[in-house]
């Protein structure tokens, strides 16, 4: 099993996203996990909106910290949101630089949430 974390500040949107698509796209063979290192407490309702238009429910996920987060990853994603996370066992990295979506009108939202969508399709080809 490939195990990945997804990280923002926040963890209400982009990261939130990008563990929906890794469990949708990974199944049984990948755990998913996201994290923020000032997480909100919610998830956004853009976010939760976008992602039941492709079938996901992200309301029963949480906002979880940073801090709440153990063991180690095939892969630490960062959301590029300049994040001085603490150091997460990893055997790769990658900061994908995506612009956070929370204010952005709903087309805009929507071409981050596809974006989101096949860099992660691409991630769990590649592990």
């Amino acid at each position: 099993m490939k195990r990945v974390l997804f990280v923002c500040v926040e963890n209400a949107n982009r990261s939130q996203m990008a563990e929906a698509f890794a469990r949708m796209f990974g199944g049984p063979d990948v755990e998913a996990l996201s994290a923020g290192s000032r997480p909100s407490g919610v998830i956004n309702p853009k976010a939760i909106r976008y992602m039941a238009e492709l079938g996901y429910d992200l309301s029963q996920h949480a906002s979880k910290s940073l801090d709440d987060i153990e063991g180690s990853f095939d892969a630490v994603i960062t959301m590029g949101c300049g994040d001085s996370c603490p150091w997460v066992p990893a055997r790769r990295r990658e900061d994908w630089a995506l612009q956070d979506p929370k204010h952005l009108d709903d087309d805009a939202y929507r071409a981050i949430r596809d974006d989101i969508g096949q860099r992660v399709k691409a991630l769990l080809a590649s592990l």
